[in-house]
Order: C-alpha cells, then structure tokens, then sequence
C-alpha cells in the first residue's frame, strides 16, 4: 500500500492529483476514522492513498453563513461543527449528532465528509443532515461543480453517486425560515459511547409565531440500506401546530416514520427490535415539545 506523498495543499493540486491517479486505484483519506479500519481489514497492496489533510481551501475547510444556507467545507471536523454556536443554536440536530459521534478523540478527526461519503445506514451526521433537506457540493477533476441532494447521493450501504473523478466540496443546508424550532436527535445504541446506532431520528420542525408547522424534515438511520428522509410523516407535521397534536396524531406520525424503515436482522439488533425501538422512539419526539 502505498501514501501519496505529494499530499495536496491547494485545490488545483488536488485536482491534479486526481487527474493523474485515474488510472490507478486509489481512496481519499481525510480524518481517516472509518477508511483505516476498513483498509487493515482487507486493504489491497498496490492501493494509494491521497492524503486531504493537508489541503488548504477555505471552501473544503471553512464554515460559511449566507443570507440562505450554511455551508460546511467537507473536512470540517464533527467537533466543530459540535463546538460551533451557530450550529448549536440555528441547527440543534446537527449538534447533537457530532456530540453522539464516538468519543471526543475520534470527532477531532473525523469529517463531515468522511462520515457522509462512507454512506453508513448509521451514520449520526448522515441522519442529521438528511433531516435538515442537506445538498452535497462536488467538484470534479476539471474543476467542475454539481449539486446533488443528500439523500440522492445515497446509493446504498458504503456506495454513493460520486465518479472516480471527483471528490466531495461541501454541505449547504438552508437557513431556517423562522427562529422557533424543534429540532433534535435521537440515538439509540446498545452503549452509550463508541457505538453505532441501532436507531437514529433527526427531526428538524421550523414553525411561525403560532407554533404551526411551516417546514419540518425528519429523517432515520440504522433501518434501511440508507438513511432515509421520512416524506411522509413530515409532510403530515408540516401545518400543524405540534403541542396541539393529539395522542393519535402523534401515533400517525410514529407510524408513518416506520413505514419508512426497511430493517434487517444482523449482530446488532432484529429486525423486528429496530421497528419497535424506532416508532417508540418517534413517539418520544412529541415528549419534548
């Protein structure tokens, strides 16, 4: 196995790198978390690595508020975005997630990123993200950018839609449209570190000075072949005023969130367990309105 040593610090060195690797194999290493567990497991001898640590681009490192959308550089790290107060304030799922992303060591490391290119069914910041209607920026090897949403970047567990010939930008997630919001996630894992979700929700719900419902996202982790965003049951919340939801009504929305799911029995957890710990936990949302 060999590194990259020519590691890239600007984006046009990136971009060359790529270009000149197209015929070789080869993986992006940003924090590295995920990639070097997989690769002692079964990395193959001729593989390079090219290293994104080093790269120096503001637009791949930076966190950057518009008037319409953050965007997060694709290697911020999940204790930034975990220790940002914009995101902690204007994004409360998104913080949550980064705090639930194994122990403070790994999140000093770990990218937004490499969580989401690793298309984990329970990736925390994937659930997150997939809650908050998130957009992946990707740029290719001539440089040129396309916007693809995040739950269409998703192809299946560990696969994307990204070409060999390109490389995750960023992540843009629009501005919310009001200030009161009830927004959160939900991990349930057999520990309560260090460990993948057998369940995850992310709920983001922005609502008018009336308490209605105007835009809500709600997403799940762990119980499909992908995080998936839960179409239905937000369009059910969406307006609605969620303190005057009644007990069936919160039931509807807990079952229209399972119907989503697709689980599979593996170590972790039966299918059956992750159905009844998902629409419990559904349920558990309207507790903390």
């Amino acid at each position: 196995m060999n590194f990259n040593t020519e590691s890239p610090a600007t984006r046009e060195e990136l971009l060359q790198c790529l270009r000149r690797h197209q015929s070789a194999d080869f993986r992006l290493a940003a924090g590295g978390t995920d990639l070097l567990i997989e690769l002692k497991k079964s990395g193959p001898e001729d593989l390079t690595l090219i290293n994104l640590g080093r790269l120096e681009d503001e637009e791949f490192t930076g966190i950057t508020i518009h008037p319409a959308e953050i965007r997060i550089g694709a290697l911020v790290t999940a204790a930034r975005i975990h220790k940002d107060p914009y995101i902690h304030e204007h994004f409360p799922v998104l913080h949550q997630a980064a705090r639930s992303l194994a122990s403070a060591q790994i999140r000093e490391v770990a990218t937004i990123g490499g969580n989401v290119c690793q298309a984990s069914p329970s990736g925390d910041l994937s659930c997150a993200l997939a809650a908050l209607n998130a957009t992946c920026e990707i740029i290719d090897m001539d440089g040129k950018i396309r916007h693809e949403t995040l739950s269409g970047f998703f192809r299946g567990p560990g696969k994307t839609s990204l070409l060999k010939s390109e490389v995750l930008k960023g992540i843009s997630i629009p501005v919310n449209q009001d200030e009161t919001l009830m927004s959160g996630f939900i991990k349930i894992g057999k520990r309560l570190a260090m460990e993948c979700s057998i369940v995850s929700i992310g709920y983001h719900f922005q609502m008018n000075a009336t308490g209605t419902v105007i835009q809500a996202g709600i997403a799940i982790g762990a119980v499909a072949p992908t995080v998936v965003f839960c179409t239905r049951a937000a369009a059910f919340v969406t307006g609605k005023k969620v303190n005057d939801l009644t007990e069936e009504e919160q039931l509807q929305v807990a079952g229209l969130i399972r119907q989503a799911a697709s689980p599979i029995d593996d170590l972790r957890a039966s299918a059956w367990y992750r159905s009844e710990v998902l629409f419990n936990s559904a349920r558990s949302i309207f507790e903390k309105a």
